[in-house]
């Protein structure tokens, strides 16, 4: 059996990657599918390393019923381009970023979260600076539920 591994990645790591790292993880798990996919999530930039989720995502995603990991922000390197499946941004500035970091050798695996939410060309807003953690969540969720689907397709 093969295991599909996805890599989220948002500006710092604090808010929108690890948000989709955490659903993503709670879907396979009610799915069945931890043994099948591994998920995780990394920063474009080092202003964050090593900070914990932001504390009003955290709290939309426990509103939620989805569990936050112990997590610590972390930058995305050129050796992730060889480890994941999958290498996931939430705006076009990430994307721009996972290509300078990662090279043209990962250009195929580089996607936007929303083209899995049948949202090409949309992109999930940054909550730290529109303040609106429900809608990113919303978009997130939206975005992984399409995402799963995309790699286990239901019988």
């Amino acid at each position: 059996m093969t295991q599909t591994c996805i890599l989220f990645i948002c500006h710092g790591n604090i808010c929108r990657s690890v948000a989709a790292e955490m659903i993503m993880n709670k879907l396979t798990r009610e799915a069945g599918l931890e043994k099948q996919i591994c998920v995780s999530s990394a920063a474009a930039t080092t202003e964050e390393i090593g900070n914990d989720i932001y504390p009003p995502m955290k709290r939309v995603l426990l509103s939620h019923g989805v569990p936050c990991a112990p997590h610590a922000a972390r930058l995305l390197t050129r050796a992730d381009g060889e480890k994941y499946d999958l290498i996931i941004g939430m705006d076009q500035e990430n994307l721009w970023d996972m290509r300078r970091i990662l090279g043209k050798q990962a250009e195929s695996r580089l996607h936007l979260l929303m083209e899995y939410a049948s949202a090409p060309g949309r992109e999930v807003a940054d909550p730290w600076y529109t303040r609106d953690f429900e809608r990113a969540y919303r978009d997130i969720l939206a975005g992984c539920e399409g995402l799963l689907k995309s790699i286990a397709p239901g019988p």
